[in-house]
């Protein structure tokens, strides 16, 4: 795989830009204190794990019984498989709650939660909600609910959704949350993979000023899945809501009678904690599964240690629980650690674009946690939304979902943390439980676009075709060579995908996505190996590309996929979102080719510049690159499910374009 191209492309867009130092105030301050710091714990992590993650595992996490083996794996068989603290017992819940209640933490905040409306604020202590935790993990109980079972929860953001996960949890069930933003159809495959019996829900959500049908999508689903015998069904909106007889329960109704008092189950440090389904665009989802003991302990300590968190910050990470990230950066990982959870049920841009700050000055969040796609989207509305708002109680910052560009990154770090606040930018995946690369706060310069350097306990490498690593600034194929913690279980019911999609290569996990290593050892990652472009023979990854197209000043958002081409075989089409007041011409469209061939190459030119007022995105804001794939192949007769889309009719105005484009 060639990503050399992206190597120079970076060392360009970087070269009036060094590689910026964190400030020795908060070096100081830092549980990571420096690089000598940082290198001398992942060589133990490295050399000693066992006695390493032992040692961690004792200091961070209260267990029933202690283990009988720390670690023990098998990467190179036909049935690999990974395995942590063996024998040990704990409970997830017990270890988020329970055991902050003899001291202050008791009456500190847990959790806070802002809705959609302004006005709608709830502060739930850690006595509070080990309070509503066990009483919701006796109405689970009450509906035949044991150990090992399996809970599907459809929830907006809201706190119900905390207090179901962790109910589970409570009690040994296993859970599935599903983003509130799948359809029926992906609701239903879910649930019947999973074998639940029983589904918790909501009658409404909001979303941008818009209200949500929840109800009556799980309704659609549950017409497919018989064997779900209980819906329960939280009231978020005062409205109508049709309710079947017997089926469907009130969660206000079933609270409201249940003991406050439910012993935590004790379970063995590799029992499923959750199931976590990929999105499955294109295919079956797959079930993710995540163990008890090692998920809990990789998501506890990347929570402590990438975020430099202190016992009095509030914390806020702005991701839906529904994915990843909000299961270990909003839940497990700070709660387990005794912090202040921020859980934002809104949008940034409603019901105006300053809705983060505003939230961010409302309660003086000192670190935030988000995804490129929203920096890009607010970087295009301009700084006079930030600069109405003090924001000055922030620290830290981060960065998650996918790669941030270098100009996002500059204007992250310039307009947000004004100059003061590391970014710590993480990449990790579903998979991986928590963050595996990142620039560690304190202890870890930050080069911008770079996730910089491995946690403590990962070998990640790069790789070429031939299996052989990659020299420095040589793109590949990113692999780790060595299980953690936080490593999935396994695919729920399909032994043979987590052989055949995660190691395809012999004592190697497949990532899936490109990267390359510079020569001070900073990982830089491409993007997915799939996103990757075949022209004439030379292989250009989008990301690349894309990234020259962002760093063009009018340029706001760019998604760039292939497309057929009758010389080339493929084509590079890019969609391009441009900033406001910027006017759209031919002239236009000839300098955003000529920059990304100065930025790149030749190779790298752009067949097709579209320019789009918005990109298809879910509600969560991925780019659905499929749809664009589609699009630009003028394959649109199968388009699949777009009702996950934030704004479904952006899909019309493109292919309509699309048309004029190829006419």
């Amino acid at each position: 795989m060639e990503h050399n191209t992206r190597a120079a492309f970076i060392r360009q867009m970087l070269k009036d830009e060094r590689t910026i130092e964190p400030s020795p105030e908060f070096s100081y301050k830092a549980l990571v204190k420096s690089r000598q710091d940082y290198d001398e714990l992942y060589r133990r992590s490295i050399d000693e794990p066992e006695a390493f993650w032992g040692q961690m595992a004792r200091e961070t996490l209260d267990w029933y019984r202690p283990w009988d083996a720390v670690e023990e794996y098998d990467f190179d068989s036909d049935k690999p498989f990974v395995r942590y603290f063996r024998g040990a017992e704990l409970n997830a819940s017990y270890n988020c709650l329970d055991r902050h209640l003899d001291g202050p933490r008791r009456n500190k905040a847990a959790l806070i939660w802002q809705g959609e409306p302004s006005e709608e604020v709830e502060v739930y202590t850690y006595q509070r909600l080990h309070r509503e935790v066990s009483k919701a993990a006796n109405v689970l109980k009450g509906l035949g609910v044991k150990k090992g079972d399996r809970v599907v929860l459809y929830l907006p953001m809201i706190p119900q959704l905390a207090i179901a996960m962790l109910a589970c949890a409570r009690i040994g069930a296993i859970h599935c949350v599903v983003f509130s933003g799948l359809s029926a159809e992906a609701l239903k495959d879910r649930i019947v993979d999973s074998g639940a019996s029983v589904v918790v829900t909501a009658n409404y959500g909001y979303r941008s000023g818009k209200i949500l049908q929840l109800k009556g999508i799980c309704d659609k689903a549950l017409e497919g899945c018989p064997q779900v015998k209980s819906c329960v069904v939280v009231r978020r909106i005062e409205k109508r809501t049709v309710m079947e007889a017997e089926r469907d329960l009130w969660w206000d109704d079933l609270m409201a009678g249940a003991s406050p008092v439910c012993e935590p189950e004790r379970m063995e440090s590799n029992d499923p904690l959750f199931v976590l389904y990929t999105s499955g665009s294109t295919a079956k989802p797959k079930g993710i599964v995540h163990g008890t003991g090692g998920y809990l302990l990789y998501a506890t300590l990347t929570m402590k240690y990438v975020f430099d968190l202190k016992e009095t910050d509030i914390y806020w990470c702005t991701a839906d629980v529904g994915w990843i990230t909000g299961h270990s950066y909003l839940v497990y990982g700070p709660l387990a650690n005794g912090a202040t959870s921020l859980m934002f049920e809104g949008v940034p841009s409603y019901p105006k674009h300053d809705r983060f700050w505003e939230v961010v000055e409302k309660f003086g969040v000192n670190i935030l946690y988000t995804a490129p796609t929203a920096v890009r989207a607010m970087m295009k509305e301009g700084e006079r939304w930030v600069n109405g708002h003090d924001i000055s109680s922030l620290r830290l910052l981060g960065s998650v979902g996918e790669p941030i560009t270098s100009k996002a990154w500059m204007w992250y770090y310039s307009a947000i943390g004004q100059g003061r606040c590391p970014i710590a930018d993480t990449w990790w995946q579903t998979e991986t439980g928590g963050v595996m690369i990142t620039s560690l706060p304190g202890a870890v310069d930050m080069k911008p676009g770079s996730a910089a350097l491995p946690f403590f306990g990962v070998a990640p490498q790069v790789l070429r075709p031939d299996g052989t690593e990659a020299a420095p600034n040589e793109g590949g194929t990113l692999v780790v060579s060595r299980p953690w913690p936080g490593m999935m279980l396994g695919v729920y019911q399909n032994e043979a995908a987590f052989k055949d999609v995660y190691f395809p290569v012999p004592g190697r996990y497949l990532t899936g996505d490109g990267a390359y290593r510079d020569e001070d050892g900073y990982f830089w990652i491409t993007g997915r190996i799939d996103d990757v472009i075949n022209v004439s023979g030379h292989r250009i990854g989008t990301a690349e590309v894309e990234s020259a197209l962002v760093s063009y000043l009018q340029v706001a958002e760019a998604a760039v996929v292939g497309c057929p081409h009758p010389v080339k075989g493929e084509g590079i089409y890019a969609y391009v979102t441009v900033k406001e007041g910027t006017v759209i011409n031919d002239d236009l469209r000839a300098k955003l080719v000529g920059h990304v061939r100065e930025s790149i190459g030749p190779i790298a030119t752009p067949d097709v510049i579209h320019f789009t007022a918005a990109l298809p995105k879910t509600r969560s804001g991925k780019i659905m690159r499929r749809i664009l794939r589609k699009i630009a192949a003028q394959e649109t007769e199968d388009l699949c499910d777009v009702s996950t889309l934030s704004e479904p009719s952006v899909v019309r105005d493109l292919i309509r374009e699309t048309k004029r484009l190829s006419a």
